[in-house]
């Protein structure tokens, strides 16, 4: 077996034990203390301290700790110097009862002493703990400790969930001690390795059989499916941690972490790693006690050179945002703000550009719409240019592309840093008529101008100026057909609008899940949905429009009926559209606008493209009108980067000595959406009938999409 740094460590100082067994017990600092015996003591046997629930049965309710000292012993089986602070002992027997764990944590409050060692018998008197819901004995004051003899490491019991058991319940089983990830288990990567927001340390997260769908992407907000889910995903993580915080680019316990060959994808299942159970942050957590290696990752949904779908149909259609690709630094044109959002080196940046140019030419899409690209106009030092140019160097000649340029408001599309674009291939689709932009709705109140009544005090509310990026419209002709594509990035679900202040949800999430902003994303929607209502010909919406799959702002352009719904949709209120009042007071919507979510038409509703807190969903989404939708030969989520970690994203600032590779994985955070669409040459009445039905299975989900489908209860549409 592999073992950790730690464990060799451990393993060697135990060839002194012998000597030190019968010894005094010594202080962190390594003096004598006065000495300590467990002879003659009543002991509580650790599985009687943990007992069969979340609390205790050794503290009273409503109370943190015991009021008595209680003494128990049992093998050691981790030492935790930063993380816990104590080290985790395990009786070597138990009791058989899957109830009740037979492992508990020691709370010594600094280093314990180094002769406290995986392997060693120990006996301990302190008193029993709730801290922050994690049951412990706390020796911190007197320290209170007899060691015995080394009998050697004990073997880590394998983690089982039974049916009908979430996996918070199964690890509250074994809370404290010893266990293996084994195949059995069935442990997945819901959260690759990357910054949790939560304790600010780099870390994973796993979950049970399937990796974590967003609530939203697969149900209504409020729905009781929507409630029912995110309830289940709470109960499903697992969080990866190391005791010590690992230097940037590190994973500790997976020395060979690396960019080709060694990656930690969302999705993988997690075999052969050894560690125990802790809680903290209100989460479970597995502190690894040995190394693991690329072979103890089950691929299920690995990485492909290409999408599945870069060959099919007459043409394909492909949305893709670029997180933030800015060259202002290094001798472009400058932004409207003058910000810079992306690289801050340009050896950063020269990175960046080639992940996403070999990202962009395995898609082998005609049409590309863009997000996150420096709105810095369309001059021989843009953003825009800069990247076509690159581009084109590793295409060939039929294959090149351009950009549809604005002319209007000085070459910017909006007054935002970033902008949305569109590439092209001239060779394959011709521009018909000109660029048109869609101006979005801004939203200004002022402070003061509203108050809310917080717990009897009256509040007067901050100032609020908020923008969404405005949209690209462009028509096209293919094969005599014509195709209109709207590309658009709406505002995000980070900082809040004024309807989350009135629902005192400035800081926290709201309760619809549904992030901050909802109904400014709403409104926003309802503009691009009047733009696209009266458009002839083909018409396909695509971007970020950063709502999930059965999120309002979805619902608008598609299917939502009022009459039809308990869920009421609003507009955001204090809006404003090209300088003139838009919706005051804010408006409920009536009725969607009648796209059809072509994702959904092919694969049913969980699908991805983006990862956020360990949960999986669509931002980036293709909604057609039924003439388009008829044409859809194919779509997929190409997932080369909501999986990945973002360490191997372009930027160096949190990745140490991590070498970076510039294949197209992590080229973004989110994966690009690919369509594949049927324009025959020669088009016939019996040919466009049939369309709907030559769909190919090969740009479907693939295992994981499967696996999500299966634990959802869902199944994909015929």
């Amino acid at each position: 077996m592999r073992v950790s740094k730690l464990s060799a460590i451990s393993l060697a100082i135990t060839l002194v034990m012998p000597m030190l067994a019968q010894a005094k017990a010594v202080t962190s600092q390594g003096a004598s203390a006065s000495e300590f015996s467990c002879e003659g003591k009543s002991t509580i046997p650790i599985y009687e301290i943990q007992g069969a629930g979340a609390t205790s049965p050794l503290i009273a309710a409503g109370a943190d700790e015991s009021i008595l000292e209680v003494t128990t012993k049992g093998v050691v089986t981790a030492r935790a110097e930063r993380l816990y602070k104590g080290f985790f002992i395990q009786d070597p027997q138990g009791d058989g009862s899957p109830l009740a764990s037979d492992g508990i944590f020691v709370h010594w409050g600094d280093t314990a002493p180094a002769a406290i060692v995986p392997g060693m018998q120990i006996c301990v008197t302190g008193k029993v703990q709730q801290y922050a819901g994690f049951t412990q004995i706390n020796i911190e004051e007197q320290q209170q400790f007899h060691l015995g003899n080394y009998v050697g490491e004990l073997p880590a019991t394998p983690l089982r969930i039974a049916d009908g058991q979430s996996l918070a319940e199964a690890l509250e089983r074994v809370e404290g001690m010893k266990v293996v990830l084994d195949s059995a288990s069935d442990m997945k990567v819901t959260r690759s390795f990357s910054l949790d927001y939560d304790s600010y340390r780099n870390n994973m997260v796993l979950s049970h059989q399937a990796p974590l769908m967003k609530a939203t992407q697969v149900y209504a907000p409020l729905s009781a499916a929507a409630i029912a889910l995110n309830k289940a995903n709470i109960a499903n993580q697992l969080v990866v941690e190391s005791d010590y915080k690992a230097e940037h680019g590190e994973v500790p316990y997976f020395p060979s972490f690396n960019a080709d060959n060694g990656y930690i994808r969302v999705g993988d299942q997690l075999t052969n790693i050894e560690g125990v159970i802790g809680y903290s942050y209100e989460q479970y957590r597995f502190m690894p006690t040995n190394d693991i290696n690329a072979s103890d990752f089950i691929r299920h949904h690995d990485r492909t050179a290409a999408p599945a779908v870069a060959n099919q149909g007459d043409l394909r259609v492909a949305s893709f945002n670029v997180l933030n690709f800015f060259n202002s630094e290094f001798g472009g044109d400058k932004n409207p703000l003058g910000h810079n959002r992306g690289a801050k080196l340009e050896s950063e940046m020269l990175l960046q550009r080639t992940k996403i140019v070999n990202a962009m030419a395995a898609m082998n899409a005609d049409i590309i719409g863009l997000m996150e690209v420096e709105n810095n106009g369309f001059g021989k030092l843009s953003a825009i240019q800069n990247l076509v140019d690159a581009l084109n160097a590793k295409l060939a000649p039929e294959q090149v592309y351009q950009f549809v340029e604005v002319t209007d408001n000085d070459g910017f599309i909006g007054t935002d840093a970033i902008a949305v674009g569109i590439l092209y291939r001239p060779a394959v689709v011709a521009l018909a008529d000109a660029a048109q932009i869609i101006a979005t709705p801004e939203q200004h109140v002022a402070e003061g101008a509203l108050t809310r009544i917080n717990e009897g005090v009256t509040e007067t509310n901050p100032g609020y100026h908020k923008y969404q990026r405005h949209s690209l419209m462009q028509s096209f002709s293919i094969n005599g057909q014509k195709l209109t594509i709207v590309v658009n990035h709406f505002k995000s679900k980070g900082s809040g609008c004024i309807e989350d202040w009135l629902s005192f949800n400035e800081d926290s999430e709201p309760e619809d899940l549904q992030g901050k902003c909802n109904a400014f994303r709403v409104s926003a929607a309802k503009v691009i949905g009047e733009s696209v209502t009266a458009l002839d010909g083909d018409v396909l919406v695509i971007g970020d429009l950063n709502a999930y799959g059965k999120e309002d702002p979805l619902a608008v352009l598609t299917d939502y009926d009022a009459s039809l719904s308990e869920h009421v949709i609003k507009t955001a209120s204090h809006t404003s559209l090209n300088g003139a009042d838009y919706d005051v007071q804010g408006g409920v919507i009536d009725k969607g606008y009648g796209l059809i979510n072509l994702n959904t038409q092919a694969h049913g509703a969980a699908t991805y493209s983006y990862s956020y807190a360990g949960e999986l969903g669509n931002l980036d989404h293709a909604l057609g009108n039924s003439s388009l939708a008829a044409r859809l030969v194919a779509i997929e989520d190409w997932h080369i980067n909501a999986v990945e970690s973002s360490l191997f994203e372009y930027s160096s600032k949190y990745t140490g000595d991590l070498a970076k590779s510039d294949n197209g994985y992590s080229s973004s955070d989110h994966d690009p959406v690919i369509i594949a669409l049927a324009y025959p040459a020669v088009q016939d009445t019996k040919n466009a009938e049939s369309i709907t039905t030559a769909k190919d299975d090969g740009a479907s989900l693939g295992y994981l999409g499967l696996l999500l489908l299966s634990a959802l209860g869902l199944r994909r549409k015929s």
